[in-house]
């Protein structure tokens, strides 16, 4: 009876040591073949996993210990800067705040709305607006814009030159060139001696009645030279956007309708791009006595 439950017992033993050693096998070259195929990706987690102990250890040693406090915020991680709104989303609450001062019906404004508009437009655009400057002003500070052509930048010019690239004349060519200057004459004598000003001031012009200035009568002279290429930040009213624009021309006739009118450019970018319609914008003077205000689109800042 004894031998037989000892050979059962070495039977048994034997039978264990070979399952042992053949899984042990396999399961080796199950690794072996694991880790030729994912070697990079192994040897990440087992860094990983070293640095998860250390940190372990590191914890349980601050535990034991009084940790200066400049430590602590060192190893915090940082606050996370909040997310900026996108010029969209601030051009969108720009647009919103407009609305809910001015009428439903585009006409003058009045004093105290003129007020609320400046401020708010010189918060939102970081500049100094104003609906008088200098004691002047125009007829008013909210009206129905219309579509321009382009104006000649010296004498000679023409639509063939008007552009240096296909590219930069695509969307604008269409519009034509007017076939008279400005109400200054040329921005410059020549194409030669055109400077990077004049072609801005051609570029983002507006006109506007300056004829129509309460005061105009009582000093036409100062009045002209106040206008000539005197900046206004022109926004629209009904999406936020908005663009310093200089004014280069007179106009446009009242029988048109409309109260100013804007360069190609002006108009696309404020996104009345229709010539034929009459979209309501702002526009006011930008108090800039050092010239400091570029012309072009300008992004809402806050």
């Amino acid at each position: 009876m004894l031998h037989k439950t000892t050979h059962k017992k070495n039977s048994t033993s034997l039978h264990y040591a070979y399952l042992r050693r053949k899984w042990t096998t396999k399961h080796k070259a199950v690794q072996k073949d694991l880790w030729e195929k994912h070697k990079p990706y192994l040897e990440h987690l087992q860094l990983e996993s070293k640095k998860a102990l250390a940190g372990s250890v590191a914890g349980l040693l601050m535990m034991s210990q009084p940790v200066p406090i400049s430590l602590l915020s060192q190893a915090l991680p940082p606050d996370k800067p909040l997310l900026k709104e996108t010029q969209a989303q601030l051009q969108a609450k720009l647009a919103q705040e407009l609305l809910s001062i001015l009428p439903t019906e585009v006409q003058p404004l009045s004093d105290d709305q003129e007020a609320q508009i400046s401020e708010i437009l010189s918060t939102h655009y970081g500049m100094s607006v104003k609906p008088r400057l200098d004691g002047k002003r125009l007829n008013r500070s909210y009206g129905l814009i219309g579509a321009e052509q382009h104006l000649m930048r010296y004498p000679g010019d023409t639509m063939g030159s008007h552009f240096n690239t296909p590219e930069e004349s695509s969307p604008f060519y269409s519009s034509g060139i007017a076939p008279g200057r400005g109400a200054w004459g040329y921005f410059a004598y020549s194409r030669e001696s055109m400077t990077a000003t004049d072609i801005m001031r051609e570029k983002y012009y507006i006109a506007v009645p300056t004829f129509l200035s309460p005061t105009w009568h009582a000093d036409v002279s100062g009045h002209y030279k106040f206008f000539k290429y005197r900046k206004m930040l022109v926004v629209n009213p009904e999406n936020g956007k908005g663009v310093v624009a200089d004014i280069a021309d007179a106009g446009p006739a009242q029988w048109t309708g409309k109260h100013l009118g804007g360069s190609p450019e002006v108009m696309k970018h404020l996104e009345r791009v229709d010539g034929s319609g009459k979209g309501p914008v702002l526009y006011l003077f930008i108090d800039d006595p050092h010239n400091d205000v570029p012309l072009g689109p300008v992004d809402v800042q806050s």
